[in-house]
């Protein structure tokens, strides 16, 4: 049986369902999720059918593709419903995606006393400043700092201190900032406990019953209005079931990064207050406000394929002051469906224009509706028609190639920061002026190298390895014309180098533009069709490409992938700290001490019995680990994009051939 065969369960179903089992069935739910697993499955409109044995059917009514009560999973086993068949298929299936939130909103009030998230003094001073904590100088006898004076006349009176004067103030007409409720407080809390708990266990100990924690958590922090920390918390489990799976697609730098945002984002709330309280809580849909009256003008369109199956289009165009919008057109369906949907025409207004022309040509919209992340949207009222679209030589398109690459990534950093708190603005899309250099191989492959302005050299790579998309073999056309300059269009790949996935480029020949996963160069369009690929020298490493920051990374993975008690029992780190003292990053070494530290320890009782580990301060310290390595490799990342040392002016400009819209 494969997940994505059964319909979603929403998080507080199935945590309902795990909550409600015996603690010795609770023991054989794994087992059970890896059984259920293996037998057929079939479905008869909203409701899927599980053949748990040769006598017994396990029933998910999934009326909207979601399964939204406990009472829609029925078995007809003798211990039902209270066997463990039901939470195993609750369990076995996806996790369904937020649902909106409750239409009352919260009243935020006026903060209430210390959440149980680990204040600095827990963490110590290095490690909460690297969290961003404010670490307040302590107070009292022997520290030297007298306490300061309170409005309390009697309190005063017992710390010796003269009563204070308190004027009345005068009336603040503005509303104090928003701030956390103490129920979201609450919510948050059991968020951090449950993110603690992962990283206690590990991948392989975060079974089912885990997983149930977060969903529970994550269910709560939506009915408290914390869609934000709710989506990280889910994100954590889909990651969760995918690792102990064997999804080849799973990475564990993405169930790290899933693991930081949500105990970032649960430690926050306690502290957040006014437009950070906004960004922190999150929303659960991306509204599409009006943008009145726009002329767009066709850039590219890329195909869209995701692990889930989905399949589609991305058009990309860009407005007349410059701004990147999307039409897009995705839903189940793989590599197939992305061809077939580049040809139909775009689902906005009035417009016959199908993807790939779109790609080339020109829109008047009026009525135009936009989501912050630039999506446009097709509502009734939303008129568009066909206009005249430009080459990416002429305005305002030419535009967008008159950023420095140096700037364009720092810009395109900010967009996509793993923890940056999203407000939909700027693009991941670098658009460079490049002279092709050839081929480099790689551990992972090879890809083409390219000079572009300033004496930057970068790496460009597919999007894709799908042999039904064209970005392969477009790639390996392009290494055999060294030499040809282009105008190109690609994504940001966060890197110690410089490094793009290949979206477009001017066609070779300089007429037109080329889609590369979607429309496939010729031999005949190299300047010279009998090359073959040719192979660059070998690159020198860039400004981070010896750096020692991938000792703490490796930390941090693997108390993902085996948890707390694994870390510890890897023994002594001074060679690692010292190595990575020497070079220059002292932060680093500090914080991989201390997560160590905070890994081995573990203190008895008088009775020499072991107490409980300190969960929240080793989850603390990791977080602290995980977000100090995201930001060195950001900054790393933007230096590579830098010039060389000699002088730009000394740089020859890359001519580029024009380009037809």
């Amino acid at each position: 049986m494969n997940a994505a065969r059964l319909p979603s369960v929403a998080p507080e179903v199935t945590a309902t369902l795990v909550e409600g089992l015996s603690p010795r069935l609770r023991k054989r739910l794994d087992a059970a999720v890896t059984k259920l697993a293996a037998r057929p499955t079939h479905r008869d409109g909203d409701t899927t059918t599980i053949d748990v044995d040769d006598e017994t059917e396990l029933r998910l009514h999934a009326p909207g593709g979601v399964v939204a009560r406990v009472e829609d999973i029925t078995c007809r086993c003798l211990l039902a419903p209270a066997c463990v068949h039901r939470a195993a298929a609750a369990c076995a299936a996806p996790a369904a995606d937020l649902a909106p939130e409750p239409a009352e909103q919260a009243t935020p009030e006026a903060p209430g006393p210390a959440s149980a998230t680990p204040p600095a003094a827990t963490l110590g001073p290095d490690a909460a400043r690297s969290l961003g904590l404010d670490v307040a100088p302590a107070s009292g006898p022997g520290t030297g700092i007298a306490p300061a004076p309170t409005t309390d006349t009697a309190a005063n009176a017992a710390l010796g201190l003269a009563p204070q004067v308190t004027p009345n103030p005068a009336p603040d007409l503005a509303s104090p900032p928003e701030t956390a409720s103490p129920d979201q407080r609450a919510a948050a809390d059991v968020l951090w406990a449950a993110g603690a708990a992962v990283l206690e266990a590990g991948v392989d100990g975060a079974g089912a019953v885990t997983q149930s924690a977060l969903l529970r958590a994550a269910h709560t922090a939506r009915l408290r209005h914390l869609p934000r920390a709710a989506g990280a918390a889910l994100s954590v489990v889909t990651l969760l079931r995918a690792a102990r799976a064997g999804d080849p697609s799973f990475r564990t730098a993405d169930l790290v990064t899933a693991l930081a945002e949500l105990l970032g984002t649960a430690h926050r709330v306690g502290t957040a207050s006014g437009a950070e309280m906004a960004a922190v809580r999150g929303r659960v849909r991306r509204p599409y406000s009006p943008d009145g009256s726009l002329r767009l003008y066709g850039l590219f369109t890329e195909p869209v394929v995701t692990d889930s199956g989905h399949g589609g289009v991305r058009t990309w165009v860009a407005g007349a002051d410059g701004r990147l919008f999307t039409v897009g057109d995705v839903a189940p369906g793989g590599a197939g469906r992305a061809l077939g949907v580049a040809d139909r025409a775009v689902r906005l207004g009035d417009s016959a224009l199908t993807h790939r022309e779109l790609g080339r040509a020109g829109l008047a919209v009026s009525g135009a509706t936009v989501s912050p992340d630039g999506r446009l949207g097709a509502g009734r009222a939303v008129k568009a028609v066909t206009a005249r679209g430009v080459a990416w030589t002429e305005p305002p398109l030419a535009a967008l190639w008159e950023t420095p690459p140096a700037e364009q990534a720092a810009r395109a950093l900010r967009s996509t920061f793993r923890y940056a708190d999203r407000d939909g603005t700027g693009s991941d899309l670098l658009f460079l002026h490049v002279e092709l250099l050839g081929a480099v191989r790689e551990p992972g492959g090879t890809c083409l190298l390219a000079l572009c302005e300033g004496g930057v050299r970068v790496r460009l790579t597919v999007t894709d390895d799908d042999p039904a998309l064209a970005h392969r073999d477009n790639l390996a056309l392009l290494a055999a014309a060294p030499g040809a300059r282009l105008r190109i269009i690609g994504r940001l790949i966060p890197a110690t180098h410089p490094r793009l996935t290949l979206l477009a480029c001017t066609h070779p020949t300089g007429e037109g533009t080329v889609d590369l996963g979607l429309d496939r160069l010729r031999r005949a369009d190299l300047p010279d069709p009998s090359a073959s690929a040719h192979f660059a020298p070998p690159q020198t490493a860039g400004p981070g490409g010896s750096s020692p920051l991938y000792l703490l990374e490796r930390r941090v993975e693997q108390t993902v992938a085996a948890g707390r008690a694994a870390l510890g029992l890897l023994g002594d780190v001074t060679a690692e700290t010292r190595r990575i003292r020497r070079g220059g990053l002292p932060t680093a070494a500090a914080l991989l001490t201390a997560l160590s530290a905070s890994a081995a320890q573990r203190e008895r009782d008088l009775f020499g019995r072991l107490l409980p580990a300190d969960t929240d301060g080793f989850a603390a310290y990791w977080l602290a680990a995980a977000r100090y390595t995201a930001a060195v490799s950001e900054s790393l990342c933007a230096a590579a994009w830098n010039p060389m040392d000699e002088d730009p002016a000394a740089v020859p400009p890359v001519p580029v051939h024009g380009a037809a819209g």
